[in-house]
């Protein structure tokens, strides 16, 4: 059975087509197993996910399955933990990004703030269209100044801070901002969806740009 199950893994690791090493003599408390190791932003190794194989909880539960010879089998259990504790995982995510996710795995992928009151109905208008789209999006129609709005947006690592006066309103525009603390420039919500589209379908970390 160990034999079996090792020869099954080195199939499987090899039909992914991803990067693997064979760690000969390494602790496998339960049967073979694939441990998922990925590195920080410094270059640490850390052991996130296992996937292995268990012969010992079936025998010491004594669980048992009828098989096809209508005789009593003992079955084989598969730990599948790809991600490992989940709190771990996130936390390696958080620290590794410093909290500046790409666009896809991000809480708040872009965030809508009016300069003043008398933008604030189209900037809920313009929230609605990229939540339309399928974006995670907030709005900020708050009094404070716009400088203020934007620092806090930034300081909060949201992707794409689209700003919206009197003026992006009457032209159906908006100002788009990233979380660098650059601006990007004046674009129609529709080209603006088509850049973060493409950038969501890339998985990428490319900065918007300006169309034309």
């Amino acid at each position: 059975d160990w034999a079996k199950a090792e020869a099954a893994i080195r199939v499987a690791a090899a039909e992914s087509g991803v990067e693997f090493t064979e760690e000969k003599g390494e602790a496998a408390f339960y049967g073979p197993k694939i441990d998922f190791v990925v590195k920080d932003c410094i270059g640490r190794s850390w052991q996130l996910g296992t996937v292995q194989v268990d012969y010992n909880l079936p025998k010491r539960f004594q669980l048992s399955y009828i098989g096809p010879d209508n005789a009593s089998h003992t079955p084989i259990m598969i730990h599948r933990a790809p991600f490992g504790s989940m709190e771990r995982f996130v936390g390696i995510l958080i620290e590794h990004f410093a909290g500046a996710f790409p666009l896809w795995l991000s809480p708040v992928q872009a965030a809508v703030a009016s300069v003043s009151e008398k933008s604030e109905r189209y900037a809920r208008e313009v929230a609605g269209r990229l939540r339309g789209a399928g974006l995670r999006v907030e709005v900020d129609v708050s009094p404070e100044k716009i400088g203020p709005k934007k620092h806090r947006l930034r300081s909060a690592k949201v992707n794409y801070i689209l700003v919206v006066g009197e003026q992006e309103a009457a032209a159906d525009m908006v100002n788009v901002n990233d979380r660098e603390g650059g601006t990007i420039g004046n674009m129609t919500v529709d080209s603006f969806l088509a850049i973060a589209q493409e950038e969501l379908e890339s998985k990428g970390r490319r900065r918007a740009a300006a169309p034309g």
